[in-house]
């Protein structure tokens, strides 16, 4: 026994598209404000960029081990400080330990004794 009675598949809704009375088919169903934009989910139907809020800075909870130096474990200490700047404001954090840490290593160079002569 066959579906088909008026020409039309069964639970196609009774029009020859598929969609319900007056549409071209499921899917115009959906209006297009709810479809995703060209970039996927998180865009307007215009494709722009959807307006977020960024999340509220948040310690990493990295632990941080001693050094034994005590100048090495102070710059490290203020890593502390990006965990509660936004994204933006880590840079100066740790362009500012960076220099630090340079100028560490470069202090035990001239700890150092030199080379010790040729024979």
């Amino acid at each position: 026994m066959s579906d088909v009675t008026d020409g039309t598949p069964a639970g196609s809704g009774g029009t020859p598209a598929g969609g319900p009375e007056g549409t071209p088919g499921a899917a115009a169903a959906r209006p297009d404000d709810a479809r995703p934009g060209p970039g996927g989910e998180g865009t307007t139907p215009g494709g722009e960029a959807a307006a977020y809020e960024p999340a509220a800075p948040a310690p990493l909870g990295v632990e941080r081990a001693p050094t034994g130096r005590p100048a090495v474990d102070a710059l490290l200490e203020r890593l502390v400080d990006a965990d509660h700047l936004p994204a933006d404001g880590h840079l100066e954090v740790y362009e500012d330990v960076h220099r630090g840490l340079r100028s560490e290593l470069t202090s035990l160079d001239a700890d150092r004794p030199g080379p010790a002569p040729g024979p």
